[in-house]
């Protein structure tokens, strides 16, 4: 058995720092909302990946801020 437990869904892991990682997932402030569906996160980096989703189908969502152009990547916008 893993060491270390969640004292909310008992849920165990091998390492301390996956159990403190995953303690935040309990945490009921989510403060990173996607602004393209309205689903919230408390993790910025699980927004950005939850982000990446809505642009599966090649849709245009990038957009630069000098000429207006549209993108499927924000890599795309760099000059």
């Amino acid at each position: 058995q893993s060491p270390y437990q969640c004292t909310v869904c008992s849920k165990s892991f091998s390492c301390n720092s996956n159990l403190l990682q995953h303690q935040r997932s309990h945490v009921t402030k989510k403060a990173y909302k996607c602004m393209q569906c309205g689903k919230s996160f408390s993790w910025i980096s699980v927004l950005t990946r939850h982000q990446a989703t809505h642009n599966m189908r090649g849709e245009r969502i990038f957009e630069c801020a000098n000429c207006g152009d549209r993108f499927t990547r924000s890599s795309s916008l760099t000059l």
